[in-house]
């Protein structure tokens, strides 16, 4: 939907990897997760709009976070919605979704990679494998 609508967003899974850096810089929230809760958060005017949401589990954190940019090299079609999903890829093993305001290409961002260009289909087999993997506490 957000796709559709050129919505843009940033949504971050945690995984394993502590993100309270970056949850102590936005906005604390503490709601389970609903569609409508998350268009809500990037709907243009609101508040909440610009920076990160973070998803730990099946709860909404914190909205409005400052995520750190890529220092590196990236295609000249990045925003910095992807530079900052690319950013925190590098740094933490946070799965990052991306939607870009001016196309709505759906990215997503993981280990220091982005895959571009994602259907719905795509994003949730690519957001399932993610989560599902095991981490090395689980091992």
């Amino acid at each position: 939907d957000m796709s559709e609508g050129k919505v843009g967003a940033l949504i971050v899974f945690r995984r394993k990897d502590d993100l309270q850096f970056i949850i102590e810089g936005g906005i604390a929230i503490d709601a389970k997760i609903t569609m409508s809760l998350i268009k809500n958060l990037f709907f243009k005017n609101s508040p909440l709009h610009d920076g990160a949401v973070i998803i730990t589990g099946s709860r909404i954190v914190a909205a409005k976070c400052v995520l750190p940019s890529t220092q590196s090299e990236v295609p000249l079609s990045f925003g910095m919605r992807h530079r900052a999903a690319l950013g925190l890829s590098e740094m933490c093993d946070a799965v990052v979704v991306v939607v870009s305001e001016e196309t709505g290409t759906v990215s997503i961002a993981h280990e220091g990679k982005v895959n571009s260009g994602l259907s719905a289909t795509e994003l949730k087999a690519e957001l399932m494998n993610y989560t599902n993997k095991p981490t090395e506490e689980k091992k």
